[in-house]
């Protein structure tokens, strides 16, 4: 009896290890039908991630081709420079020109003009960075006892010929030489980024600067952004009693700009696509990015409606 109960024990642990043994085996050849499909599917794949990572790079070749610092070449001004600095002579000028077409240059040379000739400029900027680089530039170009700079926050060498100065220092200088009944000590003064007159909050320092300056001041308007220069220039005329001229730079920027969208990842893909549209593969990340916010949302409890609210 005893014998026949073990026997029994044995023969039902036989058929579970069979059992075992053979899900087991079941489950070996299922993970490797699996495995098989996972790398057929890898295979038909890496042909299209291949053909991907080429595109993605010609895009880039065409994006990036070009960049970089020119050949260097005897410097040549260009005709609109050469007529804005002989308008300088008898007239204040109004000088339209897109970014990066040289319009600092007329301002330098006629800045070193006036040093030669033992007289003194102003050149006023709307921000301070843009006033600490063109000190700098200045500075390297004349040497830095003959340069000063004025801000809020800085005041170097306020004696120099040349002073380079946010706008409203400028201006507070006029207010100043009308209290005291003095005269303000500036033969030329530019007033980079001129268009900053149509700004709904500091504009009216421009419009002071300009009606304030006394005629005899020589004054040099640059801007890339104006789009009505002759009224523009026909009202300074009318404001300060001196000819005004406009001088403009035909033609598109010769430093076309290019714009890129950076992935979180770091890869680089063009913002447009050829026909000036936004790329389609950011339109898709965006949707992308927007479904899964929307996932969020309702994960955390929130019942998200268009419109917004909960």
């Amino acid at each position: 009896m005893v014998r026949s109960r073990e026997k029994n024990r044995h023969r039902r642990s036989q058929r579970v290890e069979s059992r075992e043994q053979r899900e087991g085996k079941g489950r070996k050849c299922i993970k490797s039908g699996d495995d098989e499909k996972e790398r057929a599917s890898r295979q038909r794949e890496e042909p299209l991630r291949a053909t991907g990572r080429a595109k993605q790079d010609r895009i880039l070749n065409r994006l990036l081709a070009g960049i970089g610092a020119p050949e260097p070449a005897p410097f040549q001004p260009d005709p609109f420079q050469l007529e804005a600095l002989a308008a300088l002579e008898y007239e204040d000028v109004l000088v339209t020109a897109p970014t990066g077409s040289g319009k600092t240059w007329i301002a330098r040379e006629e800045i070193r003009r006036l040093l030669a000739a033992g007289k003194r400029a102003w050149y006023t900027t709307p921000l301070k960075a843009l006033t600490n680089s063109k000190y700098q530039e200045f500075s390297e170009e004349f040497g830095a006892e003959n340069v000063g700079v004025l801000t809020g926050d800085r005041k170097e060498n306020g004696g120099a010929p040349l002073i380079v100065g946010t706008t409203e220092i400028y201006r507070n200088q006029l207010f100043d030489s009308l209290r005291s009944g003095t005269d303000i000590r500036a033969d030329l003064v530019v007033l980079d980024e001129a268009h900053y007159l149509a700004d709904e909050d500091r504009g009216h320092v421009w419009e002071e600067a300009i009606i304030l300056s006394p005629p005899r001041i020589r004054l040099l308007l640059l801007s890339a952004t104006i789009g009505n220069a002759a009224e523009f220039a026909a009202w300074i005329e009318e404001v300060r009693g001196v000819r005004c001229g406009i001088v403009a730079r035909p033609g598109a920027r010769p430093v076309p700009l290019r714009a890129a969208f950076l992935y979180p990842e770091g890869q680089l893909t063009p913002l447009l696509d050829e026909r000036g549209g936004l790329n389609p593969e950011i339109v898709r990340l965006i949707e992308r990015e927007r479904q899964e916010r929307e996932v969020r949302r309702e994960r955390s409890g929130w019942r998200y409606r268009r419109g917004g609210g909960r």
